[in-house]
């Protein structure tokens, strides 16, 4: 909500997160800010990884490495985030990241997650 990010799309081991580009999220030369375009890969990464748990599970990251390849900037930034691999603690996921404008996209970010599977989804926000 800080953000202004939705879930625009889920599917079994697939999250889509979208935001639009504001200036209360953007740094000094106009762009995305670093932080956002992260936040939104972590989350879209730590879902995707969601949906293939049991119920009864939550998600915690616990690694991240992300490129930034290009600024971000355009109408919206998307992350799509995937399992790569999971497993009953640990899942692997990928996140990329793309700026659109234009109807076009081009990527500007590579994240990839490690997280790991906990008991119980307690303090979970619906």
């Amino acid at each position: 909500r800080t953000l202004g990010a939705s879930i625009t799309s889920v599917a079994p081991g697939q999250v889509v997160i979208e935001l639009a580009p504001r200036p209360e999220i953007s740094q000094q030369h106009g762009f995305v800010h670093a932080g956002a375009v992260s936040a939104i890969a972590d989350s879209a990464a730590g879902y995707a990884a969601l949906s293939v748990m049991p119920s009864d599970r939550g998600v915690l990251t616990t690694e991240f490495k992300i490129n930034l390849l290009a600024p971000a900037t355009g109408d919206r930034i998307v992350a799509r985030g995937k399992v790569v691999k999971a497993g009953r603690t640990l899942t692997i996921a990928q996140t990329e990241v793309f700026a659109g404008k234009d109807g076009g996209e081009r990527l500007i970010a590579l994240l990839t997650a490690t997280l790991m599977a906990i008991e119980g989804r307690e303090g979970v926000v619906d």
